[in-house]
C-alpha cells in the first residue's frame, strides 16, 4: 500500500491523513491486530506535523475505529460482540447464530465445596462438593470472556462430559435437564490481577460483570454462572417492547 499524501492537493492535510488511516484500517494485516506505524515515523513519512497526524488519529479513536494505548501503540479496534437479553441461548448457540466461531482458550474442571451463597441458592450443605467449570472463551481474534460455572449436584454431572459442546444442549441430551429460565445481574467492575491476566488487559481496566442464575422447568436452580467480559470487545444489549 502506498503510504503518502498529496501536498499540492486542495484537501487539508489532516483530512488526507484521516483518509489514509481509514485505508490502513481496512488492510487485513491491521485487522488481524498488527500495530499501525509509529506516530513519529508516520508523520515523517507523510511530511506532516505530529499535531496534524494526531488530529486524524484522535477522530478515529473517538469513532472507536482505533485503540491507542500509551507505551504500546495504536491498532484497529476489535469488533464488539453484542449480546441481547431476548431469545436466551447459551454462549455457543448465540455466537453461532451470529456467525462467530467460538474458541475455548482454556477449560478447567474441578470439584469444590460451595460457599454459603451458592449452597443457599442450590439448597444444599456446604460440605457437599459440586462441579466447577472455568472457561476462557472468544473468537479468532482472541479471548474476550472468562466464565465460571457451578452446577447443582442433582444434575448428575461426572466431569467426564464434553464441555466443549453447547452446555445446555449437553445437559438436555445427556442428563435430561432443560434450562428454562435465566435471571441475570449485570454491573461494571474493574479487573483484578487474576481476571486482567485472563483477558490480557491492565489491572483496573473496566470489565462487564454478569451473574446468571439458571433454572430448570420446575424453577429449580441448576447453574450459577459468573461472566467477566472485556469491555473493549463486548457490549450487552437489552431489548424491550412496550405493551400496548
Amino acid at each position: 500500500m502506498n503510504i503518502s499524501i498529496d501536498h499540492k492537493s486542495h484537501i487539508p492535510l489532516h483530512i488526507q491523513a484521516e483518509l489514509l488511516l481509514r485505508e490502513l484500517i481496512r488492510d487485513p494485516a491491521y485487522q488481524a491486530g498488527k500495530l499501525l506505524p509509529n506516530e513519529v515515523d508516520l508523520a515523517k513519512k507523510l511530511a506532516i506535523s505530529r499535531t496534524t497526524l494526531r488530529q486524524a488519529l484522535n477522530k478515529l479513536v473517538y469513532e472507536e475505529l482505533l485503540v491507542r494505548k500509551k507505551g504500546y501503540g495504536t491498532k484497529v479496534a476489535p469488533s464488539k460482540i453484542s449480546s441481547k437479553s431476548m431469545n436466551w441461548l447459551s454462549f455457543s448457540q448465540e455466537m453461532k447464530a451470529r456467525g462467530i466461531p467460538v474458541r475455548n482458550y482454556e477449560l478447567h474442571l474441578s470439584w469444590v465445596y460451595p460457599d454459603e451463597q451458592i449452597a443457599n441458592l442450590f439448597d444444599i450443605k456446604t460440605d457437599k462438593k459440586i462441579l466447577k467449570l472455568e472457561r476462557l472463551r472468544g473468537g479468532a481474534d482472541g479471548a474476550f470472556v472468562y466464565f465460571i460455572s457451578y452446577f447443582h449436584p442433582r444434575i448428575g454431572l461426572t466431569g467426564e462430559e464434553d464441555f466443549k459442546q453447547p452446555l445446555y444442549e449437553m445437559l438436555e441430551t445427556e442428563h435430561s435437564v432443560i434450562a428454562n429460565l435465566s435471571k441475570e445481574e449485570i454491573s461494571a467492575i474493574t479487573a483484578n490481577k487474576f481476571i486482567a491476566g485472563k483477558l490480557e488487559v491492565e489491572t483496573g481496566s473496566p470489565i462487564l460483570f454478569r451473574k446468571r442464575f439458571v433454572y430448570d422447568q420446575g424453577d429449580r436452580a441448576i447453574e450459577y454462572n459468573l461472566g467477566y467480559y472485556n469491555a473493549e470487545s463486548f457490549i450487552y444489549t437489552v431489548e424491550s417492547r412496550r405493551n400496548q
